[in-house]
């Protein structure tokens, strides 16, 4: 069988001619550098995938000392918010250019440290940490050789760099949602106030009412756990203590879903007599719930592209930013707060 002659061989002048873009376009997108739109990155891998382009992997790594494998450190072991976050990352990291060893550990330090040691010994270029909670963790410390990004973890070393999601911002957006949508009696129903998420909405809620010279219902959050049993719970209370309100908001999608069964179950219609709004935007407890609900999302699948790219700045040589960088949630309507036609009439 002969050889495949020279000539015959696709280049990244080829791609870039076929892709419609220059050739350094397509050695961004193939090498996962650069902040190209994922439209472009997409239409730069069809086509190298078309011409049968591949890029010499090992000459590449062996040339520039690296590995193009990126490591993810969750204590995540369900997803729920590690998945979200590696689709962003994946996407900033080259559309499969860049690999990701994934690393379960399960929030014991000793399986992290392993885990380190074992993403070292690979060799990995940087290494994102991520898991269920944004309370304050351990840092993996200051002497590793590589870079770290933390996703939706907070470190407890100010000299690292973490990134979240703005939880008293999203509680604020909540709040002048339902304000806007004519009401005015909102109690706040969340998770434990062990956890920093908690206490953080329930202070972005409180402070939003505070600007609209109103309190809270009960004058205080109904702190409990991130479930829907605690959500018809806590309706409960408010229902036998006899005070009047027209809005929840919720610390949680799962919370806000067995507060609308509660609801329901006693005889409130939702929207037309209570506005209910939830936090996580978690597409199964959201469209799930009857009617489905309006909630805060956290913006995680950006989150996860924003922290991919600083950490590529990194290994590229560029200094890492340090401390806390919040980012911001964005307010996703659905019928759970529709205005009745009263309200509408009295907003026009």
């Amino acid at each position: 069988m002969s050889r495949k002659r020279r000539e015959d061989v696709p280049t990244v002048n080829d791609v870039a001619a076929l892709a419609g873009v220059s050739p350094g376009t397509v050695s961004k997108a193939l090498n996962g550098r650069g902040q190209l739109r994922p439209e472009t990155r997409r239409r730069v891998v069809r086509a190298a995938q078309d011409l049968g382009f591949h890029a010499n992997m090992l000459a590449r790594n062996l040339a520039e000392g690296r590995t193009y494998t990126v490591g993810v450190l969750t204590a995540d072991s369900f997803g729920r918010f590690t998945i979200p976050v590696m689709l962003g990352a994946e996407d900033a990291l080259g559309a499969g250019q860049i690999s990701v060893l994934l690393c379960d550990g399960r929030g014991d330090r000793i399986r992290e440290q392993h885990y380190v040691r074992t993403m070292l010994a690979r060799r990995v270029d940087g290494i994102i940490v991520t898991g269920r909670t944004t309370d304050p963790r351990p840092s993996l410390g200051r002497d590793l050789p590589i870079p770290v990004v933390y996703a939706r973890a907070r470190s407890d070393d100010p000299d690292d760099l973490s990134l979240l999601h703005d939880d008293r911002q999203g509680a604020g957006l909540a709040i002048a949602h339902l304000l806007a949508t004519g009401r005015t009696r909102i109690a706040h129903i969340t998770g434990p106030d062990r956890h920093l998420a908690a206490r953080d909405r329930a202070a972005g809620a409180t402070a939003a009412l505070h600007d609209a010279e109103l309190g809270l219902v009960l004058d205080e959050p109904l702190f409990g756990e991130w479930s829907e049993r605690w959500g018809r719970e806590a309706t409960s209370i408010l229902l036998r203590r006899g005070v009047e309100f027209d809005g929840v908001f919720c610390g949680s999608d799962q919370i806000a879903r067995g507060v609308a069964d509660a609801l329901r179950e006693a005889g409130r219609l939702v929207p037309e007599q209570v506005g209910v709004v939830g936090v996580d935007n978690w597409e199964v407890m959201a469209e799930g719930c009857r009617p489905p609900l309006t909630t805060i999302d956290l913006n995680l699948t950006e989150l996860g592209h924003i922290a991919a790219t600083k950490l590529l700045q990194a290994i590229e040589g560029h200094p890492l930013e340090r401390g806390v960088q919040l980012l911001p949630c964005r307010l996703v309507t659905r019928q759970s707060t529709e205005m009745v036609p009263r309200q509408r009439a009295a907003a026009s």
